[in-house]
């Protein structure tokens, strides 16, 4: 088989047997080994694009290129990561009544469907079809979101289904607008206009721009529903506070990256189209709109969660205001800055998990003496916390350097709120974090067994490509910026 079809049939037929397996002990082990086997697949797809180019495959139905292929490997490596940090993780939610053996197959089942909709959303040559896997996605985390069967996870369960389900149907209108226009342009045959690989040529060719830039505006506003943009992030900060810490983790670290690509895809064929800013000026606004306000709802947090959460809708703010300037430099930082984010804060999240499940609650104020308690959790957690603040030397330093350097090139008065925003954020983060750290620990708290692996491949991974980016990837990242923008770094 060829590693496309492994890449999407391991999560797809991994689903199905921890399905039936249950509860056991083995469905833990299943869904490592399907993350394995999911990203070694991944790996060997992205290394044949790297080497020949664009790859269509499966009759025209998917299509893999430097853009969604670099994501696609780092959907499957987080997720292979971050099902390590589940298994012991889910069976101490067990031990502590939290999950019953019955909710413990859904969860399985529900990760490795997850896997699979997002990887299908990514690799799909055809809008319709990627507005599926969405929608997919959507269902499979709104069963992991009320996986505790609390009143507050059912709450944010609901919220994030209408408000994600409301989001999802304008991203539809959106994409039939652009089937539209596209229909009046193309001779091809009935349904091709769906397919990126057409779109892309016939939006060259110019489309109807009174329907692009509607369908554009429905776009934004769906698709940026999923990405957590202000004022249409509400879902978001409940459903990581309610669920299960391993959702949380590629809750954040991977579905709004999903989301944010098939954003800059039609973004693509918007600007080939209409040949004007537009697209890019509304990616910008809701983008730097969605950066200062989560910056300053850092500082309003309680829970350990949806403070992490409100840190997420800060990046994804700044990667779709990045995305907006466009421009070699601002895409490239943007897609380097997508890669740090994933890890970062998927590391983060498998910290917190285990500072919870430590401390007993997610009450900020109640976390305390993580360092003196449990070394490992409390060095996690700083190291995680300087990383996604953007200090030195770390990759996130290197990414946001660079859109800063884009926005003074081609924006300079809009450096101003940029600097801001950091500032405050660096505030919300560390005023919060320092209590939690070095505080004195409450009497009698006991330490826990952990899994540090993940968070430390992460971080090291991070630290590592803030010192220096490896070849392969700054290639990577070379052809995709090339692809995207239209032009070249070098």
């Amino acid at each position: 088989m060829m590693p496309l079809e492994i890449t999407l049939l391991a999560p797809l037929i991994g689903g199905l047997l921890l399905a039936f397996i249950g509860h056991r002990a083995l469905a833990g082990w299943l869904n490592v080994a399907t993350g394995v086997v999911t990203f070694a697949a991944s790996l060997a797809l992205a290394l044949h694009v790297f080497d020949h180019g664009p790859q269509l495959s499966g009759g025209r139905l998917f299509y893999i290129d430097a853009f969604n292929v670099y994501l696609v490997t780092l959907t499957a490596f987080v997720g292979m990561t971050t099902s390590i940090f589940s298994r012991p993780y889910m069976r101490h939610e067990v031990e502590r009544g939290r999950v019953t053996d019955r909710r413990m197959r859904l969860y399985h089942s529900m990760y490795q469907g997850f896997l699979f909709s997002m990887l299908l959303a990514l690799t799909t040559n055809n809008l319709g079809i990627m507005w599926v896997a969405m929608e997919s996605a959507t269902l499979t985390t709104v069963l992991l979101v009320s996986l505790y069967r609390t009143p507050e996870s059912i709450e944010a369960a609901w919220k994030y289904f209408v408000l994600c389900g409301v989001g999802i149907a304008q991203a539809l209108f959106g994409t039939v607008l652009i089937y539209f226009a596209a229909e009046n342009q193309s001779d091809g045959e009935s349904g091709d206009a769906l397919l990126w690989t057409v779109l892309h040529d016939t939006a060259a060719s110019g489309l109807d721009p009174a329907v692009v830039s509607l369908a554009f505006v429905f776009l934004l506003v769906g698709y940026g529903t999923k990405v957590g943009l202000v004022p249409l992030h509400n879902w978001l900060p409940d459903a990581h506070s309610e669920g299960p810490t391993p959702m949380s983790a590629v809750l954040s670290g991977l579905l709004l990256n999903v989301a944010l690509y098939a954003l800059v895809r039609f973004k693509m064929l918007v600007d080939a189209s209409l040949h004007t800013e537009l697209a890019g000026h509304l990616m910008m606004a809701f983008g730097l709109l969605s950066f200062v306000v989560a910056s300053l709802f850092l500082h309003r947090q309680h829970d350990i969660k949806r403070m992490y959460s409100y840190s997420s809708i800060e990046h994804m703010g700044l990667m779709t205001f990045a995305f907006g300037i466009g421009g070699p430099l601002a895409t490239f930082g943007a897609l380097l800055h997508m890669t740090m984010n994933s890890l970062t804060k998927s590391a983060i999240f498998v910290t917190v998990g285990y500072a919870s499940q430590l401390a007993g609650t997610q009450r900020i104020d109640q976390i305390r003496g993580l360092i003196r308690t449990q070394p490992g959790i409390g060095w996690g957690l700083l190291i995680g916390t300087l990383a996604i603040a953007g200090f030195p030397p770390f990759g996130v330093f290197i990414s946001e350097f660079l859109l800063f350097m884009a926005t003074v090139k081609s924006w300079p008065w809009l450096t101003i709120p940029l600097l801001i925003g950091f500032g405050v954020a660096f505030a919300g983060l560390f005023r919060h974090l320092q209590p939690m750290v070095f505080g004195e620990p409450p009497i009698g708290q006991k330490p826990i067994q952990v899994n540090m692996l993940p968070v430390a491949i992460h971080l090291s991974l991070v630290l590592w490509f803030g010192l220096s980016l490896p070849a392969f990837l700054s290639d990577w990242f070379e052809q995709a910026t090339l692809l995207i923008s239209g032009a070249s770094l070098r």
